[in-house]
């Protein structure tokens, strides 16, 4: 609810924000405070507190002493003690103490009206109503955390540390770990998920400071609308499992906020499920319809056919502003490019039929090169300059006004070329309008989707139209009403848009870009790219699908981004320049038909990396975990030796204590490998298939295997839980094993017992010694039953050597290595017409 003092004044006005009508409860408690009677309604409330006088919050002393007595009455009634909770000014999670010293002005709100969920809100009271303000919220010591904070205005990245000062302005998401005895005791270990939110037209951020404090920022992004009380800017809940705690309190969130969607109830566009190609790398700005054809052709033509491109930046019809009378040795950027109309340039208009525009090179590219999905790329203001005022949209040029946490971080902000020359920004009143036309045009030439770039930008334009959050939440409502109604696959990539304003109100993209842009030419940018898009999928991948960016498969680097890609749970594309590939790497990522083997979750640090530095502290290498339906599967990463520079304020590269690094893996750093076991009884025994080596190996329950790597080095793993069909008969099926994501094939399994398991029983039928077994009866011990997509060499891991084995009822030849237990196959084409997959047997 919003009360504000309104006089007709040739002064600005200012709208002084109060949150009180956010709870019943809430108004009770002011209501005591105030000395009004209990059963005060909200209204009534806000009516006597407009008469009282609002440029000033009530005494912090006598509300925090009501809210004392109030406490003191319903300890008496309950004793039960809230699992984290503010007390004698701690703040204590789980009977652990993380924060000391917790000023007055800092008050706790329980969060039992949002789920199941051990939680609270946090919020502060303070003496003056400003736009901005800032409160201390303890001292923060003795924890091992990981950030992930915006060190630039469009992106995030990690950051760990054990204190206060440790944490980066503009911290959105804070995860704190916390020990309770031994450290070798997981089972004691509890995780603490700070989430700076949304209250009405302020946002909040966490930083620290000199003193070890954590810091709670507060802003609304315009001068005129201020504010001295907050009650529900912070949500802080804990839990003993990292992942299922984070999503837990993220749904609390949703219920409270109910401004946006999780990942999973949004409806993911299938591009994530195919191959693309993305034209940035390969052409930039200079992109034309020819060289998109070429693109397409020379991939096609190798044997790793896209079904999905995204013509970038470069198709749209802009310009910049007239220059008159302006000597061009003073300026010092050319004229900021501008949005003139809604439809493409000369580029991309056919010279034999210029009237067809760009709907000639999507004809081409869907009936040509057989793609499924066309997306083109604009900026969330239409372009980087905006829209060109004077144009049917009503646009008029502001001047960005970057927040202090950003310009802090990224100082260069202060003469960038958009805070120097402004940008065209649509009315908020009109811009459905805009999104409508724009995204109307291109439905109807079969355009498929957009990327919406430069979306951070809205934050800085807030002012004289409601603040940051409003303007953000006006446009992505627009947004989201003109992408559902235009594009039914709900065609949307979410890009430069890591700023809570945005995540808080996203009800319908399902896409989000994870990290800032793979840099071809930049050397420093490849180990922080893959560090940066695992800890960001953290946060991001409860929001969105992240997307970890293009890469080239010619790149000197390229096996170690393929790989990364393969593992994210998103969508996979390269920027090839045309006859610029590495066909032997595409074809790890991408089958005949040009489909992918996605795995089926955002990909993420395994719980034992959360709190480790893989890009600085020059010890840790980085597990990648993911699942697929029936398989885990790990990757591990070399990121040391490069990081974001605190100081110098850019990334760097820094000397690293060693040539190589020695980690280690286990099967369970796949957090929810249990879900592919088709056993409730599963003694937590893994195989393990090493993509490089071509090493299987088991794992029992717990048992280490060392991973040695250097930098830029990584490896790949296939996990999955083996089946004791019987007594040294066991079996696990890894998928095509010359792909880099095997396991992502099985489609699905099942496995039956025979009749032959039970002569084991009674000692006889099978004979080999040490690890070599073989059925010897005239009886099958088990039927293994698989469905796998696409085609090449298919492997399992089983115990004994298999008495049979069919593709489609068809006996076929196999490998069986009795040392290490694989069975290899080869599937030497795809599924037949009609058919999705293929449908293997073994007998054992």
């Amino acid at each position: 609810m919003v009360v504000s003092n309104l006089f007709q004044s040739s002064r600005p006005v200012t709208i002084n924000w109060t949150p009180w009508s956010r709870s019943k409860q809430l108004a009770s408690t002011f209501a005591y405070s105030l000395n009004l009677p209990q059963n005060s309604s909200v209204s009534d409330l806000c009516f006597r507190l407009h008469r009282y006088n609002f440029n000033r919050a009530p005494s912090i002393k006598a509300f925090k002493e009501s809210v004392l007595e109030r406490d003191v009455v319903e300890e008496e009634e309950m004793t039960i003690t809230p699992a984290i909770r503010i007390s004698e000014r701690k703040l204590v999670v789980k009977n652990r103490t993380i924060l000391t010293g917790v000023p007055d002005n800092v008050i706790a709100t329980s969060a039992s009206t949002c789920g199941p969920v051990e939680g609270v809100f946090v919020g502060a009271f303070f003496d003056g109503s400003n736009s901005r303000q800032v409160v201390s919220l303890g001292t923060l010591r003795d924890v091992r955390f990981m950030a992930c904070f915006r060190f630039k205005l469009w992106w995030m990245a990690q950051k760990m540390g054990d204190k206060g000062s440790d944490i980066p302005m503009e911290t959105q998401f804070l995860l704190v770990e916390t020990k309770d005895g031994s450290h070798l005791d997981e089972s004691q270990t509890v995780y603490t998920v700070f989430l700076p939110l949304i209250e009405g037209p302020f946002r909040a951020c966490l930083q620290g400071n000199a003193n070890d404090q954590l810091e709670l920022c507060l802003e609304s992004g315009d001068c005129d609308i201020k504010s001295s009380s907050f009650t529900h800017s912070l949500f802080i809940s804990a839990g003993t499992d990292p992942f299922a705690t984070i999503t837990d309190a993220i749904r609390a969130v949703k219920f409270h906020l109910k401004t946006f969607r999780q990942r999973h109830e949004k409806k993911l566009p299938q591009i994530v499920d195919y191959f693309g190609w993305c034209t940035w790398d390969a052409f930039y700005q200079e992109v034309t319809q020819e060289g998109v054809e070429s693109g397409l052709e020379s991939l096609a033509a190798g044997g790793a056919p896209p079904k999905f491109v995204i013509i970038d930046d470069g198709w749209q019809s802009v310009s910049g502003d007239a220059q008159e009378n302006v000597d061009a040795s003073e300026t010092k950027f050319p004229p900021l490019a501008r949005l003139t109309g809604i439809k493409e340039n000369s580029k991309f208009q056919n010279k034999d039929d210029p009237a067809a525009g760009i709907k000639s090179i999507v004809n081409i590219a869907k009936e040509k090169y057989g793609l499924k999905y066309v997306y083109v790329w604009h900026a969330i203001t239409g372009y980087w300059g905006g829209v060109r005022p004077g144009g049917d949209f009503e646009s008029t040029v502001k001047f960005p006004a970057i927040s202090k946490g950003v310009v802090e971080n990224e100082p260069t902000w202060k003469s960038d070329v958009m805070a120097v020359q402004g940008l065209g920004l649509v009315d908020p009143k009109s811009v459905y309008r805009f999104y409508s036309e724009l995204h109307g045009y291109l439905a109807k030439a079969g355009v498929d989707g957009v990327k919406v770039d430069v979306q951070c930008i809205l934050e800085t334009l807030g002012g004289g139209l409601g603040g940051r959050v409003e303007l953000t939440r006006q446009y992505h409502q627009a947004l989201d009403l003109s992408v559902a109604r235009n594009f039914p696959d709900n065609g949307c990539i979410a890009c430069m848009s890591h700023n809570t304003d945005a995540l808080y109100c996203s009800k319908q993209a399902a896409v989000v870009r994870a990290s800032d842009d793979f840099y071809p030419r930049d050397p420093v940018s490849h180990t922080i790219h893959i560090a940066a898009v695992a800890y960001n999928s953290v946060f991001l991948g409860e929001f969105m699908q992240p997307d970890w960016d293009m890469f080239q498969s010619l790149h000197p680097a390229a096996e170690y981004h393929a790989s990364a890609r393969a593992i994210s749970g998103g969508p996979v594309y390269v920027s090839d320049g045309p006859g610029k590939h590495n066909f032997d790497l595409l074809k790890k990522l991408v089958l005949p038909d040009g489909s992918i083997l996605r795995a089926r979750l955002p990909g993420r640090p395994t719980s034992d990396c959360l709190f480790s530095d893989p890009a600085r502290d020059g010890i840790s290498l980085l597990k990648i975990w993911n699942m697929n339906k029936y398989t885990g599967v790990l990757g591990i990463y070399n990121c040391q030796g490069a990081a974001w520079n605190s100081v110098a304020r850019k990334n760097t590269f820094h000397q690293t204590q060693s040539n190589a690094i020695t980690g280690f893996i286990r099967g369970r750093d796949v957090h929810v490998i249990s879900e592919a076991a088709c056993d409730p009884d599963w003694a937590g025994d893994c195989v393990i298939y090493c993509h490089h080596s071509g090493d299987l190996i088991r794992l029992p329950h717990n048992i280490v295997l060392p991973v040695t790597l250097k930098v830029l080095e990584h490896e790949l793993y296939t996990v999955t839980p083996v089946k004791v069909l019987a007594p040294r008969f066991d079996f696990a099926p890894l998928g095509l094993i010359d792909m880099y994501n095997a396991g992502g094939a099985i489609e699905g399994l099942i496995y039956e017992v025979k009749g032959g398991s039970r002569l084991l029983e009674l000692g006889n039928g099978y004979g080999g010694e040490g690890l070599s077994v073989e059925n010897l009866s005239q009886e099958t011990v088990g039927l293994v039953r698989m469905e796998v997509k696409g085609c090449g060499r298919f492997g399992a891991y089983s115990s004994v050597k298999p008495r049979r084995c069919t593709v489609g009822s068809v006996d076929c030849d196999f490998v069986y290595d009795s040392s290490s237990g694989l069975v290899s196959l080869n599937l030497d084409y795809m599924p037949e017409e009609g058919q999705t997959v293929h449908i293997i047997e073994v007998e054992v």
